[in-house]
């Protein structure tokens, strides 16, 4: 039949069912960028994405923006969301990317217009999940590694069709909305650690929708998008080598299997083993910075290509720098949202731990999460010569190692900290979600 027409099938399903667990996964993915789309609904980029928007609005009332004045188009509401999601990089991770902050803006922009319940958002939120997991199963080598955003990309055809879903769309126009989101996917690793990660995001949900939307009103796409030559997995493939053959989708569920992984520090995901092992070092043995000389990592290639900036001026440009996650280990014994601002990162007892740290790179991958190595290790070399190592396999929130209700609450709350809503309501609502009726109204509805 073709990937692409197995995949539209099983996205054009209506009669598929959510999984008790598997929905708990689902929503601590929706409860957590909900979190951190609220946390980062005031950074510039989300007022600069605002601004711009503002200037085409054609009077559209269709979605909430999170906690914003009005609605708008629901495309746009998506944008801005999911902008806001992964702003402070503070978002889940799994299955090569960010897949939360681009599949909820837009299904609970779709739902709301729409008038859906909550449990067509869970069905939605698994079968954009699905197809997502499934694309990124099919390629061996490392995105990031040519250069492309996995968030941006595979989110685009995943946000479509999980909106596909919602619209209930045939499996030949889910098809037509896959093959054009994948032609609207798009997304530079160069740009990490700017305003234009996070954009990347807000487009991929963006996108998803407007395909959708587009194919309901008869836009054409070709059938064999995904898996052709010149389709979209060999065109981002960076050796060539994606498979492009058929395969059975949705018999077993990948969610169960990658799960999400709640992130713990407002950064780059792949420095959380670091700052887990730093931190754990310096408790175990009360250190301060001015106690450590030498501070050695080892983590992976595709890590590494990530966390480009060595020496960041900046709350945005320290969110991909391994050596600003030891320095604020080693200096505030945290590495938090209050860490990540410009002024915490120009303190000069915090630039004086750069020049401390050296990183090693592995060529090992882990077979559950290929863009990371198997572990990333830290040793700490005292000033009195003492050495102290670490090899972490798993940073807690990982999906292996899973954060409890409460620990996840514990997030939700600082998030929204300062919002104007009930968090703790809002998050008991979120938690049954299920069981919400029609959406009309947004989010913030559900802590009213």
């Amino acid at each position: 039949m073709g990937l692409t027409a197995t995949l539209a099938a099983f996205a054009a399903d209506q009669s598929l069912v959510v999984p008790a667990d598997v929905a708990e996964v689902i929503r601590s993915g929706i409860i957590d960028v909900i979190g951190t789309m609220i946390a980062g609904r005031d950074e510039p980029v989300v007022k600069l994405v605002q601004a711009q928007l503002a200037e085409r609005q054609s009077g559209a009332q269709e979605a909430t923006v999170l906690l914003g004045p009005g609605r708008t188009y629901s495309a746009d509401a998506a944008l801005i969301n999911a902008t806001a999601g992964h702003a402070l990089d503070y978002d889940d991770v799994a299955i090569g990317g960010h897949p939360s902050t681009v599949l909820v803006p837009a299904i609970l922009a779709e739902a709301e217009r729409l008038g859906l319940s909550g449990a067509a958002v869970l069905r939605a939120y698994l079968v954009g999940y699905e197809v997502w997991a499934e694309l990124n199963a099919r390629e061996t080598d490392a995105l990031h590694l040519k250069g492309w955003h996995p968030t941006a990309v595979y989110g685009a055809v995943g946000a479509a069709a999980a909106v596909a879903n919602l619209h209930g769309l045939s499996a030949e126009r889910t098809g037509a909305a896959l093959a054009l989101a994948g032609s609207m996917a798009a997304g530079l690793v160069a740009n990490f650690g700017t305003m234009t990660k996070p954009f990347h995001a807000g487009r991929a949900a963006a996108s998803g929708i407007e395909a959708v939307r587009m194919v309901a009103r008869g836009f054409t796409a070709a059938a064999d998008a995904l898996e052709h030559h010149a389709g979209f997995l060999a065109a981002l493939s960076p050796k060539g080598a994606a498979d492009l053959r058929d395969a059975e989708v949705g018999k077993t569920l990948r969610i169960r299997e990658a799960g999400l992984s709640i992130k713990r520090y407002p950064m780059c995901y792949s420095a959380h083993r670091t700052a887990d092992a730093v931190l754990a070092l310096t408790a175990q043995e009360n250190l301060r910075a001015e106690d450590v000389a030498a501070v050695e990592c080892t983590i992976g290639t595709a890590q590494a290509s990530m966390l480009r900036n060595h020496a960041p001026v900046t709350g945005l440009e320290a969110k991909f720098s391994l050596e600003f996650a030891v320095a604020s280990a080693l200096v505030a014994r945290r590495v938090g949202l209050r860490e990540l601002t410009d002024e915490f990162v120009n303190q000069p007892e915090v630039r004086a731990q750069y020049g401390k740290v050296t990183v090693h790179v592995t060529d090992t991958h882990c077979p559950i999460e290929p863009v990371f190595a198997l572990t990333d290790t830290v040793t700490i070399r005292t000033t009195t010569g003492r050495e102290l190592h670490l090899e972490v396999r798993f940073p807690k929130g990982n999906a292996q190692l899973p954060l409890s209700l409460h620990e996840l609450r514990e997030k939700f709350v600082d998030c929204t900290n300062g919002a104007p809503l009930d968090s703790g309501r809002l998050f008991d609502r979120l938690c049954a979600l299920e069981s919400a009726g029609a959406l009309a109204g947004g989010v913030a509805r559900l802590a009213a």
